[in-house]
């Protein structure tokens, strides 16, 4: 039994697929769908609708004044590149090779090991545009940028190069104002604050999303518990997550999304996908696309003999490549080429509730 009957794209595919049954989905998806084009570059539409202008003015039998068109801005940049691999030892192999009985229990134990590994960079990819995606929603004191940088290789992506959005769609609350502060924050009226801005600008909130930690600030919050006892008829009440997602739906409109996944680093270190001390106002339906191209391991697919190229999910190239030698190696890459786009930003707005400095 040779390495690459039983190690190829499509069992590593399968197994990573199998693996991310059982996880939460990417929340992101939600209002960024997957979608696939060719080549690098990315452009997209962003129109500002504001609220209708009554018409001017005007005598019979005289022309017509001419009404400016809305804004109608096009972006365009170039999707970032995201590839790492793994390599199957001659050590690897050899367990493979030796083994000719498919019920063999080593087999099982060799073929596990590889999998792990070759389904974590297969999820590694995953996680690169959920990162993308939470860090457009988060924004970065008010602005939606996107920056991911490892071994030398940086990229940056700014989606407010002007401002407009960190000066229409964000506030940074300060002092007794900041929900830390339990007994002076006013976090029902910040919300309200937030999605009559967007009101007034022809966009409906339906969602804010934050992560547990921002949300035990609600839990303390002396506006949420008085709102809470006011629609009670006993002073005694226990304070739950729910009736706190009850209280401000009720008072705000508002469905309260929290979310909690996590990922590692380039440096191995843990971070929520949603920050802490943000929240974001939501609408129903997408804000965006998340675009996939196609990398040079999906381009070679068929082209090369030794190299076996399948897809998993939209746009991820898992290639597996098995060199002779000596040494025998056979090599698992996965590939991504990803960006998303943000024509809906407008109909978002960020509160920054907590900040040290």
């Amino acid at each position: 039994m040779l390495v690459n009957e039983v190690v190829n794209s499509v069992s590593i595919a399968l197994a990573a697929t199998e693996s991310a049954s059982n996880n939460i989905p990417y929340l992101g998806l939600q209002w960024f769908p997957e979608k696939k084009k060719s080549g690098l570059d990315l452009s997209w539409i962003k129109t500002h609708k504001g609220l209708p202008v009554s018409l001017k003015p005007s005598n019979f039998d005289s022309l017509p004044a001419i009404r400016a068109r809305g804004g109608l801005k096009k972006e365009k940049t170039q999707m970032a590149f995201f590839r790492e691999q793994m390599v199957v030892t001659e050590e690897d192999a050899q367990e493979i090779d030796r083994i000719k009985d498919e019920n063999d229990p080593y087999l099982q134990g060799a073929l596990q090991s590889i999998y792990d590994d070759s389904t974590a960079l297969v999820q590694g990819a995953e996680v690169v545009p959920e990162r993308m995606r939470m860090a457009l929603l988060s924004t970065v004191n008010g602005h939606p940028v996107i920056g991911i940088e490892s071994d030398g290789v940086k990229y940056e992506y700014d989606y407010d190069p002007k401002g407009e959005y960190a000066k229409e769609h964000y506030t940074k609350l300060l002092d007794t104002a900041m929900w830390s502060d339990a007994t002076n924050s006013k976090p029902l009226t910040d919300l309200n604050n937030a999605r009559k801005a967007l009101a007034k600008k022809g966009k409906i909130a339906t969602y804010v999303l934050m992560n547990s930690n921002t949300f035990d600030y609600l839990l303390e919050s002396d506006q949420v518990k008085n709102a809470i006892l006011a629609q009670n008829l006993t002073a005694n009440i226990e304070l739950t997550d729910d009736n706190v997602i009850s209280i401000v739906r009720s008072r705000t409109k508002l469905t309260i999304i929290v979310y909690d996944k996590m990922y590692a680093d380039e440096n191995g270190n843990e971070h929520y996908l949603y920050p802490d001390d943000k929240v974001t106002l939501l609408p129903t339906g997408a804000l965006g696309s998340t675009w996939f191209g196609t990398t040079p391991e999906e381009r070679t697919a068929g082209q090369v003999a030794d190299v076996d190229v399948s897809m998993y999910g939209v746009g991820i190239a898992v290639a597996t490549k098995t060199e002779y030698g000596p040494p025998a190696i056979t090599s698992v890459t996965a590939s991504e080429i990803v960006l998303p786009s943000y024509e809906g930003m407008d109909s978002t707005f960020v509160i920054e509730v907590h900040s040290e400095g």
